[in-house]
C-alpha cells in the first residue's frame, strides 16, 4: 500500500510539473498559431449506451522560429482586401487551450461528441518593415486575447464493434462560436489566423481503429482526419488539414493495472491559407528615396491568392501515461476516473519561414457517469 501510494505521489508531481510553467510570462507570438493534438481513446471511441464521459484536457503548445528562417511574413489587411508581401517579422506564439469534451453512447454502436474549446492566446510581431520606423524597422504590435474558440459536434459510428477490436467512422461540424473581431493595441483588426475562431463552418471527417494484441495488456491503434473549412466573410480560407496518427497503450506492470504507458506518432500536413485580395510589397531599400514609405502594388486586382507562409508539414512523438485513481483510491469520488499526461515532441517541421510548433504539453481529466440504465 506505502508503494503504491510512492507512485501514485510520484506520477501526480511529473505531471503538474509542466504545468508550473508560468502562464503570464512574455510571450512574442505569430499570425497564426496550431495546437497540440494527441489521440484520447475516451474521446475517440464510442462508449456503451447511456454513458457521458467528460474529459477536461489542458493544452500548452508554444511556436518559435527554426535555425535558418527569418520570420518576415505577408500582412493580412482583410479590411481593405490587401496582401502584401514581407510586411510582419515573427518572433514567437504561446497558445493554451482547455478542451471540454462531451462523449455519450446513444446506443452501444451510436455516439456524439460536444468539444468546446478556451483560449488564451498571446501575440507579438513586428509590424510595418519597410514602412515604419525611422529605418524602416517596423513598430513592435502586440495582442492577447482570450475567450471560446469553435464548437465541434460529431456524429460517430463503431462499425466493427468485437471484444477486441474497434473501427469508429466520425463526421464533425466545425460550428464558428469563436470571435473574429479582436484588435491589436494599436485598435487595428487582427489577421484571421491569429483569431480564437475561423468565421465559418468546417467539415471534419475522421477513422478510428484499435486491436487489443494482448488482452488488457496492450493495444495498438490508429487514427486518420480531414478538415475542410469554407471561406469566412473576410475573405479568408484556412487551408485543409490532414492528421494521421499511430500508437500503442500498455499496462507494463501486472499487479498495477491502474498505470498505462502510451506512446504515439503524429503527422499533420497543412495546406496553404488562401485569402481573396490584391496583392502589393513592402519598400525596400532598392526603392530608396522612397524608403521607409508607402507599399508597393503589385497586382491591384482582388484574386483568390495562396497566403504564402502558411501551411506546413509536422512530424511528433508524443510520449504519456494514464492513471486511473479509482484502482488507486476506492471512493465515489474516483469511480471511472483518471488523469493523464502527454508532451509532444517534434522530430520533422517544415513551417514555410514561418513559426514552427515546439515542445507541446497536454494534460487531461476524463471522468465517465452511467446515466441510463442497460440491460433488460
Amino acid at each position: 500500500m506505502v508503494v503504491k501510494r510512492f507512485i501514485f505521489a510520484l506520477i501526480l508531481v511529473l505531471t503538474l510539473f509542466p504545468l508550473a510553467w508560468p502562464i503570464n510570462q512574455p510571450a512574442e507570438a505569430a499570425c497564426g498559431s496550431v495546437t497540440c493534438f494527441v489521440v484520447i481513446g475516451s474521446q475517440q471511441q464510442v462508449p456503451q449506451a447511456g454513458l457521458l464521459t467528460f474529459n477536461t484536457i489542458y493544452n500548452y503548445t508554444p511556436m518559435r522560429l527554426l535555425d535558418g528562417t527569418t520570420g518576415v511574413i505577408p500582412a493580412i489587411d482583410q479590411a481593405g482586401r490587401r496582401l502584401i508581401l514581407d510586411h510582419h517579422q515573427e518572433v514567437r506564439t504561446i497558445t493554451q487551450t482547455v478542451n471540454f469534451d462531451l462523449n455519450y453512447g446513444i446506443s452501444d454502436r451510436l455516439g456524439v461528441q460536444v468539444t468546446v474549446p478556451y483560449l488564451w492566446r498571446t501575440h507579438k510581431h513586428i509590424d510595418g518593415l519597410g514602412e515604419a520606423g525611422a529605418n524602416g524597422e517596423g513598430e513592435l504590435v502586440p495582442f492577447r486575447d482570450t475567450g471560446i474558440g469553435d464548437m465541434t459536434i460529431t456524429a460517430k459510428y463503431n462499425v466493427l464493434p468485437t471484444l477486441r477490436s474497434m473501427i469508429v467512422a466520425g463526421f464533425g461540424v466545425q460550428v464558428p462560436t469563436g470571435s473574429t473581431s479582436a484588435r491589436d493595441a494599436a485598435g487595428e483588426p487582427m489577421e484571421s489566423p491569429t483569431q480564437l475562431g475561423r468565421g465559418n463552418v468546417g467539415l471534419i471527417g475522421s477513422l478510428y481503429q484499435t486491436y487489443e494484441l494482448i488482452p488488457h495488456r496492450l493495444n495498438q491503434f490508429f487514427h486518420g482526419s480531414y478538415r475542410h473549412t469554407f471561406r469566412n466573410n473576410d475573405g479568408y480560407q484556412f487551408g485543409d488539414e490532414y492528421n494521421l496518427s499511430l500508437g500503442a497503450n500498455g499496462v507494463p506492470l501486472e499487479k498495477a493495472p491502474w498505470l498505462v504507458l502510451m506512446g504515439q506518432f503524429h503527422w499533420r500536413y497543412l495546406v496553404h491559407d488562401n485569402i481573396s485580395a490584391s496583392l502589393e510589397r513592402s519598400a525596400t531599400l532598392a526603392d530608396a528615396p522612397d524608403f521607409p514609405g508607402e507599399t508597393i502594388v503589385i497586382d491591384p486586382a482582388i484574386f483568390n491568392r495562396r497566403v504564402p507562409n502558411t501551411g506546413s508539414t509536422y512530424f511528433a512523438f508524443s510520449p504519456g501515461f494514464q492513471v486511473s485513481l479509482d484502482g488507486l483510491i476506492d471512493s465515489p469520488l474516483t469511480k471511472w476516473t483518471s488523469v493523464y499526461f502527454y508532451s509532444q515532441i517534434p522530430i520533422m517541421r517544415d513551417s514555410n519561414n514561418g513559426l514552427a510548433q515546439g515542445i507541446s504539453y497536454i494534460f487531461g481529466v476524463s471522468r465517465s457517469f452511467q446515466l441510463t440504465k442497460t440491460g433488460t
